[in-house]
């Protein structure tokens, strides 16, 4: 059993002291890296090769955003910063793409972690339509203009199925039957933006050329430099979480741990 452990962790934590004395694997942390930043290192590149994703591929993508330089990752930045000021307190990151929930989890404690210091920051959110749409499509359409929403938006789909033909004509949807289901969720992608452009959201799309690998490390690499540079224009460091250990301390107090 102990050939198939493998212990990702920081250097003299618990958990590496203990793989140490059970003779378990232990991939060590970079030190110095926080977790939220840890997605292309062995914390996150382990779970993702036992998955099945291609690592090599992935840290290519990552390392071609790098070399692009950081005009991209610092326009959006920027964007998001001047919008702030602006009285947009929110961002809600939306995609119409399910696979990608996941990934709008780890932005939002990569932001929030990041920018939520000193009394300011932008309080990130994730929407997953076309589902959300039911729940928050109206607060969002018509509520108060204290929200900016960014889309992500994918070129090709990681699949693409056709809606079948027979029990549609009973609900009266037999005009999309033959349709992709990517034709359709870009068509709703394109009437989304369009009525909360028109109702006044404040809207910004990134857009990615596919559901790859490399477009995944690239993407996680974006992220990462676009965060720092934002938490940076707010005047905050970006790589600290003082506010974190806050209830941790009250929790171990109650546990009687401290």
């Amino acid at each position: 059993m102990k050939t198939r452990l493998y212990v990702t962790t920081d250097k003299g934590s618990v958990l590496n002291q203990m793989a140490d004395r059970e003779g378990c694997d232990c991939l060590l942390m970079p030190p110095n890296v926080g977790g939220r930043y840890s997605v292309l290192t062995v914390v996150g590149l382990l779970p993702c090769a036992v998955a099945g994703i291609d690592i090599d591929e992935m840290m290519s993508g990552a390392k071609k955003e790098l070399s692009m330089g950081a005009n991209e990752a610092c326009l959006y930045a920027s964007a998001r910063q001047l919008l702030y000021r602006s009285g947009k307190k929110i961002e809600m990151l939306a995609c119409f793409e399910p696979a990608f929930r996941r990934m709008g989890e780890w932005w939002k404690q990569l932001f929030g972690e990041s920018e939520g210091k000193g009394g300011s920051g932008i309080f990130p959110a994730y929407a997953d339509y076309t589902a959300d749409l039911h729940s928050l499509g109206q607060l969002i359409q018509e509520g108060e203009r204290t929200l900016m929403e960014t889309f992500v938006t994918f070129d090709k789909p990681r699949i693409n199925l056709v809606i079948p033909s027979g029990s549609l004509h009973a609900d009266k949807i037999s005009h999309i039957a033959g349709m992709d289901i990517n034709a359709v969720n870009c068509s709703a992608s394109r009437a989304v933006k369009k009525a909360h452009i028109d109702g006044g959201v404040a809207v910004l799309e990134l857009c990615v050329p596919d559901m790859s690998a490399a477009s995944f490390g690239a993407l996680t690499y974006f992220f990462m430099r676009s965060c720092a540079v934002s938490a940076i224009l707010s005047g905050v460091n970006p790589f600290g979480q003082p506010g974190v250990e806050a209830y941790k301390k009250n929790l171990f107090t109650l546990l009687g741990l401290d």
